[in-house]
């Protein structure tokens, strides 16, 4: 029997938590949007009964934020009545799952810490699907449903701010960054350590926050990209979010308490930082040969 099933295994997160559980030797069994359509209630419900995991970590999303504005019946579809569908047959197998979710679910007018139960108050259209996601997973496992918000996430892989920054930085570019915008950049493998410390434990339902410590602003953030890549700082120069004229309004607070992971005898993030120093390596290491720089 896999002991985890990982939908969503193509993307950023899901590919982290797939790797990190073949390096330590799990049973697992990573699925893709082309391997296993969630949309698909008959399909969702056989892959369970066939593979029988004890837990499923669901990373497949509809993430286009602005896309979602003018397709928020195709983010509903995919962030909230496949998540009940997938909710749903977990119940009936008797399977816990762990649902990836997103700061999206608040208003992002705060100026402290959101904690785990603070009210939501979603402002996107993105982030009214994925707060659906979330209630559907609670109702539906009240005992063995876990939600999982994480924010600003980055990794060594596929389209992401620290990467992108990284390569900008190689090429000597400049770039104008919003300094209007606070949250905590999160690298993939630590939200994907947290999803797994979860799985091995006892269940604990509810929610969860996978960020990490401290805060900054993306232009705070790019700064230090450039800095850890012996670039001049000073080449990124900082703007606010009108100049960006997206669909989509961005979180202007993106801040997460982590005040459950003490209560459930977990250890507390680091700060972001340091998980910043300590993931860059990885990122630049994906870089070598791959950066192009137009000139």
């Amino acid at each position: 029997m896999n002991r985890w099933l990982i939908t969503g295994a193509s993307g950023l997160l899901g590919r982290e938590v797939s790797r990190m559980l073949a390096a330590e030797g799990e049973c697992a069994l990573p699925l893709d949007r082309r391997t296993l359509d969630l949309t698909d209630t008959r399909a969702v419900e056989s892959a369970l009964r066939r593979v029988r995991p004890a837990v499923v970590v669901n990373c497949a999303a509809y993430t286009d934020v602005d896309g979602a504005e003018t397709h928020e019946e195709q983010a509903h579809r995919i962030n909230a009545d496949a998540v009940r569908g997938l909710a749903r047959a977990c119940a009936a197998t008797g399977t816990r799952l762990l649902h990836v979710s997103t700061d999206y679910v608040f208003s992002g007018d705060a100026t402290t810490p959101y904690t785990e139960g603070a009210p939501t108050g979603p402002r996107t259209a993105y982030g009214r699907s994925k707060l659906a996601g979330e209630q559907a997973v609670l109702a539906e496992l009240p005992h063995t449903g876990t939600v999982v918000r994480t924010a600003w996430l980055y990794g060594a892989h596929g389209r992401n701010f620290v990467r992108t920054m990284a390569e900008r930085a190689t090429c000597g570019a400049t770039v104008d960054v919003v300094d209007d915008q606070t949250g905590q950049p999160t690298p993939a493998r630590d939200v994907a350590g947290r999803l797994l410390a979860l799985g091995r434990g006892p269940a604990r339902p509810g929610v969860f926050h996978a960020t990490t410590g401290g805060t900054t602003t993306w232009y705070g953030l790019a700064c230090e990209v450039f800095r850890l890549a012996g670039a001049d700082p000073d080449h990124v120069r900082p703007t606010d979010s009108t100049t960006l004229n997206r669909p989509a309004r961005r979180p202007a607070w993106s801040v997460l308490g982590h005040d459950r992971w003490a209560a459930a005898g977990l250890p507390a993030p680091r700060h972001w930082r340091d998980a910043l120093a300590a993931e860059f390596t990885r990122v630049t290491a994906a870089l070598e040969g791959a950066v192009s720089c137009a000139r």
